[in-house]
């Protein structure tokens, strides 16, 4: 896989290319505005030619974007909805105008209303902002582990995402390895992975997994509490890695971590080395 982390954009989006660089990523992950707040900084001309300046000289890909936390595209509140829908089309735009090829998203809380509500609400969305625009920008789905009223924690709610989108082709799945515990999938052993991708292939398809993200959970098999570990500090265990690491079908997508940070880029080096260490055959 190619292996890297999220990386701070703070200062320009050029900048986040040099810190991946710094960090011997193989891909990144940015956020293309600001993740709490509606509102976008501005993409400035000379900014964005450095960004791709520094990309061309670099060694980096894919670049993955995620989407802002305040985006909620399955909610049942119908002013959240709309302004949710607007700016994740924002976001899309932005994205085409980096050539990021994937936005991940969190599919959100139906707040009450029931998790088919919820699926079809984000559907909705995703089917009136391909409608409206051409963006190039995939949307990317991510497994998420359930908490409260949230969608997105079942391989069902997923397939019935893309069931319900009209263009399917706009539609990836992102997979959390903390999420996927806390949700109940058990991948302990390379038997358990591959019963786990076999059902995910056969509901949602295999080739619909564009991005790995990588974080060890705080939290137990189940527990539907969403808590990132450091890489071999949590309930992930080893093999559970190691079998997305060495995944051949999955060799050359990003595999990105979102395990805490001091800050220093400490953390994320002893967390990168960990994983290229558990590839190595």
């Amino acid at each position: 896989m190619r292996l890297g982390m999220h990386v701070s954009v703070a200062g320009g989006v050029d900048l986040a290319i040099e810190r991946g660089v710094a960090l011997k990523c193989d891909a990144i992950q940015i956020f293309n505005k600001n993740n709490n707040q509606w509102k976008a900084f501005e993409l400035k001309d000379d900014v964005v030619a450095r960004y791709f300046a520094n990309l061309k000289s670099s060694n980096l890909h894919p670049i993955v974007s995620h989407a802002s936390y305040l985006i909620n595209l399955a909610t049942s509140d119908q002013a959240l909805w709309e302004k949710s829908r607007d700016s994740f089309a924002e976001e899309l735009e932005r994205c085409d105008r980096l050539a990021i090829p994937y936005l991940v998203v969190h599919p959100g809380s139906h707040m009450g209303a029931g998790e088919a509500y919820g699926c079809a609400r984000v559907a909705q969305a995703l089917n009136e902002i391909y409608a409206r625009q051409k963006i190039k920008c995939v949307t990317t789905i991510e497994h998420t582990a359930g908490q409260g009223n949230h969608i997105g924690y079942k391989f069902e709610h997923l397939a019935e995402i893309r069931e319900k989108m009209r263009n399917p082709r706009k539609f990836a799945v992102c997979f959390d390895t903390c999420h996927l515990v806390a949700a109940g999938y058990d991948y302990s052993t390379p038997e358990k992975y591959a019963a786990m991708m076999k059902a995910f292939d056969k509901l949602v398809g295999f080739k619909t997994l564009k991005v790995v993200h990588f974080n060890d959970s705080k939290t137990p098999l189940g527990s539907r509490v969403d808590r990132h570990e450091h890489i071999g500090k949590g309930s992930v265990g080893k093999s559970g890695f190691r079998s997305f690491l060495t995944d051949a079908r999955l060799a050359k997508i990003p595999g990105l971590l979102e395990t805490p940070t001091d800050g220093t880029g400490k953390d994320e080096k002893r967390n990168l080395a960990a994983l290229r260490k558990l590839a190595t055959p």
